[in-house]
């Protein structure tokens, strides 16, 4: 009888044990998904001046065409990839395929804004320069929401792969999640939007 109890405390144990190790790796992953919401909202904030932007950059950079176009196509598909990426952060082709759309989209905005100093007319525009100073403050509020979203994974991919919570993980089939990192050094910085 006594070793019945025994034997039914540590069944009780033991399930009690992996229902909060399974619970615990639900409020990560959760907390993870909601950082990368909160990039999503700071990307959507980021596409959405680029239009305005290019189209207050077209009035004066007539012979520039081609990276303006250049500045649209990497915005509709940093959109694209993020709507890929926001539907399941936990995808690392995903993941991939937004931080490399975004690199991207970096870099077309570093050229047209290094091609817009050439353009006096264009720095002194008030609507230009109030453009510049709102994607600068996206482009902080990115950066700590990218970090956030890192400390979230690592948080989260730490508890998968620890003993004894790497057995549930594996059985509940809990993929590692993938950080939100710029692969390219020059990608690492915001593009320069100063006037």
């Amino acid at each position: 009888m006594i070793g019945m109890l025994v034997l039914l405390g540590l069944v009780v144990a033991l399930f009690v044990a992996v229902v909060s190790m399974y619970n615990g790796l639900v409020t990560l992953r959760n907390r993870f998904k909601n950082a990368f919401a909160q990039i999503d909202v700071q990307l959507k904030r980021r596409h959405d001046l680029i239009p305005n932007l290019v189209e207050t950059a077209k009035g004066y950079m007539t012979h520039e065409r081609g990276t303006l176009e250049a500045v649209i196509q990497a915005r509709n598909q940093a959109m694209a990839a993020g709507k890929a990426a926001a539907l399941n952060p936990a995808d690392a082709g995903a993941m991939a395929g937004l931080m490399g759309a975004e690199g991207a989209l970096s870099g077309a905005l570093g050229r047209l804004f290094a091609l817009s100093e050439a353009y006096p007319d264009l720095k002194a525009n008030q609507n230009m320069m109030q453009l510049t100073e709102e994607l600068t403050s996206t482009e902080n509020k990115i950066s700590f929401a990218r970090q956030a979203y890192n400390d979230a994974v690592t948080t989260y991919n730490t508890k998968r792969e620890v003993f004894p919570t790497n057995i549930v993980a594996n059985m509940f089939n809990f993929a590692a999640a993938t950080l939100f990192e710029i692969e390219d050094a020059a990608q690492k910085e915001a593009p320069k939007v100063s006037f």
